[in-house]
């Protein structure tokens, strides 16, 4: 039965692989939105192995946009039309915070109903360490190292108690900024355990306690700046050091 299950995982992993190719190459690599003209880059789809034991084998089988930094309290305001942030003298360049999962889900049904469309999204939790990674197999920063992460994030050795402007330090090498520090940002899924086997395009359990967040923030430390660590909380939190980046689908 295992070999049986093996095989199928294997040809599934294989349509997947050849349909993300196909389906990549004829998308523009990036994408703007019109509401709040954020900047959206072209993320392939692959293979990867997620977590911190890198044991966890995961395909990501399609293409999709990432926005390339996290949702300012601009381009929320557009939406909006008001900003939570407590961090407000930071300007409106900086991340948008101290919002809930759940007030994001109403920010993603306004940008879609004014755009017509029905594509943007939070991350799953796998699309958005697969992004993190942009391909390197270190779950330090996109240098490989830890004492880099002060070229990639704003975090507690630097950043002085608080948030700042976006796409102010280095970007990973798909092009995405802040994936490690400033906010930390939520995903779509509940929290629970990585799937034990080979798993394409995990999405978590349908109900849970804690959302996903991914990234770590302005204040933590290099330990959480990790591609692979995992925080959580209640979908109705907010903080001053949660935000979020959207996703959009082709």
């Amino acid at each position: 039965m295992k070999r049986i299950t093996r095989f199928f995982i294997m040809i599934a992993m294989l349509i997947a692989a050849s349909s993300f190719v196909i389906d990549a190459a004829a998308q523009d690599k990036s994408f703007t939105s019109p509401t709040i003209g954020a900047g959206f880059v072209l993320i392939p789809g692959g293979t990867f192995m997620m977590g911190a034991a890198a044991e966890h084998q995961v395909v990501i089988s399609k293409p999709y946009y990432m926005q390339v930094t996290e949702v300012t309290q601009g381009q929320w305001q557009k939406v909006m039309a008001s900003n939570p942030s407590m961090f407000k003298a930071c300007g409106d360049d900086c991340p948008v915070e101290n919002i809930s999962w759940v007030d994001v889900q109403e920010f993603i049904r306004r940008i879609n109903q004014k755009e017509g469309v029905n594509k943007y999204r939070l991350p799953s939790e796998a699309e958005w360490e697969f992004a993190c990674r942009a391909g390197s197999v270190t779950k330090d920063a996109p240098g490989g190292k830890e004492d880099e992460f002060g070229d990639y994030a704003w975090y507690d050795a630097n950043s002085d108690r608080k948030t700042h402007s976006v796409a102010t330090k280095k970007p990973n090498a798909w092009g995405l900024y802040d994936m490690h520090g400033n906010v930390s940002e939520w995903c779509q899924d509940w929290y629970d355990d990585y799937p034990e086997a080979v798993a394409i395009d995990p999405k978590g359990p349908s109900s849970g306690q804690h959302k996903v967040l991914r990234g770590g923030s302005w204040l933590g430390s290099t330990a959480t700046l990790s591609s692979n660590f995992r925080g959580e909380d209640y979908a109705v939190v907010r903080c001053n050091d949660i935000g979020f980046r959207l996703v959009r689908d082709l």
